[in-house]
C-alpha cells in the first residue's frame, strides 16, 4: 500500500529516470534558434567541430546537447522531419547503452540516428542491427541521407555481395546489417589466416532494432558455418522407397516430439523389403552393422509423417527451404541436421545436397555480449526486462508516447470449440469489413492463417495472407494495411518494422504509383493530389473506428500480444484490439 501511495506521488522509477532526462532535452531545445540560423555549409561543418572537441579531451556526453540539435537540424533540412522530444529522450537512452521501449509509431528509426550520429563522430564504427535485409537497405537509404548531409559514411551488408564491398561497409561510420550478417561475418574471419583479410573492425557499438526479437526470441539460435562431408544420396533415394511400401499401421506417431517409431510388425515388414533392397547386414534390422541405414530410416519416416509440405518447408526453384514456424518466413540457407534435409529432399525428389560438418558456430547471445556498448530499441521490452539484465546487463527504459494512446483494447473472447471460434471471427471481421475498418489479424501459425482464409473466402470478404510464401511483398502489404476495407492476415507479426499509417502509406503509394512519371509541374500536382486522398481517406478510417486489431489466440509471451496491438493506435490514432 505504502509503495502504491509513495509511486502515486513520486511516478515510479521509470517515470523519475525519464524526467530527469528532460533537462538534457530542455538544453537541446535551447540550441535550436542558434543552430536554425547557420547555412548548410556551417551546420555540415559541426560535425569536424565536434571531432576537434573530442581529440581536446572532451568526452560524447559534453558534446551530446550540440550533437542531437545538429542531428534534428539536419533532419528538418534533409527529411522534413523533426524529432519530438520524446524521440531526443530515446536517443539519449540508446547513446547510454539502455534499451528504449518506444511503442509502434512512434519513430524508432528516426530516434536512432542520434546516438548513431554522436557515437560515429569518434570514427569507430557504429553497427544498427534490423530484423531483415529489406530494412536493413531501407533505414540505410533512408537515414544515409541524415547522415551524409553531415559529412558521414553510411554502408550496408546484405547477403550475396563481394568481399571488398563488405569490408568497404564495415569501414563507413554507420553499418547497417542483420543480425545474420554480422555473426556469419564475424565466423568468417575467424576462419581467415590473415588479419588483411577480414571484413570486420574492432566492436565498438550496436544499436539492436526489434532488440526483443534477436536477443530474446533468437538469443539460442546457433549460426553455424559448415563443410560437406562425404555424398550418400543413393543411399536417402534407396531408403525412401523403402519407407514409400510402408503403410500407416506399421509405424506409431508421438506427434508432440515429432517421432515416427516402427511396430513389431512394421520392423519385420521394413527388414523384408531391405533385404530385398540390398540394404540390410545378416537379417536383423537392429544389429550393430546396420547402424546407418537404422538412421536413415528413422530421418525417412520422420520426413515422410511429420513433415508437411508448405507448412513446415516449400519446395522453391528445386531447392527445399525451411519454414520458420513462429514468424513464418523463410529460412534460407538454413538446413535440418542428421540427414533430415537430405531425407526431405530425397522425398520431394529434388538434388540431394551431401551432408555437412560444423566447422565454426556462435549463438547470437555470445555474439553480441561481445560489443563493448550495446543498446536496443522496440515496442516491447518491459515484460522481458529481467532477462534482458540478467544475461546482457541492459536497462529497460520505457519511453511515454508523443501523444496519448487513444486505443481501446477490449477483454478476451473464449469460445469451446475451434470452429465456433473462426466463424465468430470471420463474422466480425465481415462486419468491420463492411463499415470499412481496416483489420489486421494476427495468428500464431501458418495453418491458422490459412484455415482463417477458408472462413473468409466463405463469407466473401477480400482479404491478403502474410506468410512465408509472400515475403517479398511483406512490407508493402503492411504498410497499406491502414486502408478503408483492407483485412490483412498476418503469422507472428510477419512484416515487423513496417509502419501501418491510417489511410495508406504515402512514401509506398508514391513508389508505386508515380514512380514512372518525370520530375516537373504534372509531378508535383499528382503528388499533392495523392496527398488530399490519403488525408481523406484517413479521415473516414479514424470515423471507422481507426485500425482494428485481431488476434486468434493468446501467443506463448506476452510481449508478442503487445506487439500485435501495438501496431494499432499509433501517434494518438483511434483503435481496438480484441484477443479470441
Amino acid at each position: 500500500m505504502l509503495g502504491g501511495l509513495a509511486k502515486a506521488i513520486f511516478g515510479s522509477s521509470n517515470d523519475r529516470y525519464v524526467k530527469s532526462m528532460m533537462k538534457i532535452v530542455d538544453q537541446i531545445n535551447a540550441l535550436e534558434a542558434e543552430i536554425a540560423v547557420m547555412d548548410d555549409d556551417r551546420l555540415k561543418g559541426q560535425t569536424q567541430i565536434f571531432r576537434d572537441r573530442l581529440a581536446a579531451g572532451e568526452t560524447l556526453d559534453d558534446i551530446l546537447p550540440e550533437a542531437f540539435a545538429t542531428v534534428r537540424e539536419a533532419s528538418k533540412r534533409v527529411m522534413g522531419m523533426r524529432h519530438f522530444d520524446v524521440q531526443m529522450v530515446g536517443g539519449i537512452v540508446l547513446h547510454r547503452g539502455e534499451i528504449a521501449e518506444m511503442r509502434t509509431g512512434e519513430g524508432k528509426t528516426l530516434t536512432e540516428t542520434l546516438a548513431c550520429y554522436l557515437n560515429a563522430i569518434e570514427g569507430k564504427g557504429v553497427h544498427v542491427v534490423t530484423v531483415n535485409d529489406y530494412l536493413a537497405r531501407r533505414d540505410a537509404e533512408w537515414m544515409g541521407r541524415i547522415y551524409g548531409f553531415l559529412g558521414l559514411t553510411t554502408g550496408v551488408v546484405v547477403p550475396n555481395i563481394q568481399e571488398h564491398e563488405r569490408r568497404a561497409a564495415y569501414e563507413s561510420d554507420i553499418t547497417y546489417a542483420t543480425n545474420n550478417e554480422l555473426g556469419f561475418d564475424y565466423l568468417r574471419d575467424n576462419m581467415k589466416y590473415e588479419r588483411a583479410q577480414m571484413v570486420q573492425r574492432p566492436f565498438n557499438f550496436a544499436i539492436v532494432d526489434e532488440v526483443d526479437s534477436i536477443l530474446v526470441d533468437e538469443a539460442r539460435t546457433p549460426l553455424i558455418i559448415s563443410g560437406p562431408t562425404d555424398d550418400k544420396s543413393e543411399l536417402y533415394m534407396l531408403v525412401q522407397a523403402v519407407v514409400l511400401q510402408l503403410d500407416e499401421g506399421d509405424y506409431d506417431k508421438d506427434e508432440k516430439s515429432r517421432n515416427v517409431t516402427l511396430t513389431e510388425d512394421g520392423t519385420e515388414k521394413a527388414e523384408r523389403i531391405l533385404e530385398g533392397a540390398g540394404l540390410l547386414t545378416g537379417s536383423n534390422l537392429y544389429d550393430y552393422e546396420n547402424t546407418l541405414v537404422v538412421h536413415h530410416l528413422d530421418q525417412a519416416l520422420k520426413a515422410n509423417v511429420m513433415f508437411k509440405r508448405d507448412i513446415d518447408y516449400i519446395v522453391k526453384e528445386g531447392k527445399v527451404i525451411i519454414i520458420d514456424e513462429f514468424t513464418g518466413r523463410m529460412m534460407d540457407g538454413r538446413r535440418w541436421s542428421n540427414g533430415l534435409h537430405q531425407a526431405v529432399e530425397a522425398k520431394e525428389g529434388v538434388e540431394i545436397e551431401p551432408e555437412n560438418q560444423t566447422l565454426a558456430t556462435i549463438t547470437f547471445q555470445n555474439y553480441f555480449r561481445m560489443y563493448p556498448k550495446l543498446s536496443g530499441m522496440t515496442g516491447t521490452a518491459a515484460t522481458e526486462a529481467g532477462e534482458f539484465h540478467e544475461i546482457y546487463k541492459l536497462n529497460v527504459v520505457e519511453i511515454p508516447t508523443n501523444l496519448p494512446v487513444q486505443r481501446i483494447d477490449e477483454d478476451d473472447q473464449f469460445y469451446k470449440n475451434t470452429q465456433d471460434k473462426f466463424g465468430a471471427i470471420a463474422k466480425t471481421i465481415k462486419e468491420a469489413n463492411d463499415r470499412g475498418q481496416p483489420v489486421l489479424v494476427g495468428t500464431v501459425s501458418i495453418e491458422k492463417s490459412e484455415l482463417l482464409s477458408e472462413f473468409l473466402e466463405k463469407e466473401g470478404v477480400k482479404h491478403s495472407v502474410l506468410n512465408a510464401r509472400f515475403h517479398e511483398s511483406e512490407a508493402r502489404i503492411v504498410a497499406q494495411a491502414g486502408r478503408m476495407d483492407s483485412v490483412t492476415i498476418a503469422t507472428n507479426m510477419a512484416g515487423r518494422g513496417t509502419d501501418i499509417q491510417l489511410g495508406g502509406n504515402f512514401e509506398f503509394r508514391l513508389e508505386d504509383e508515380l514512380r514512372d512519371m518525370p520530375e516537373g509541374q504534372e509531378r508535383e500536382a499528382a503528388i499533392d493530389a495523392l496527398k488530399a486522398e490519403i488525408a481523406a481517406e484517413k479521415a473516414k478510417v479514424i470515423e471507422a473506428g481507426g485500425l482494428f486489431v485481431l488476434a486468434t489466440e493468446r501467443h506463448e509471451s506476452r510481449r508478442i500480444d503487445n506487439q500485435l496491438r501495438g501496431r494499432s493506435g499509433r501517434q494518438g490514432d483511434p483503435g481496438l484490439s480484441r484477443f479470441y
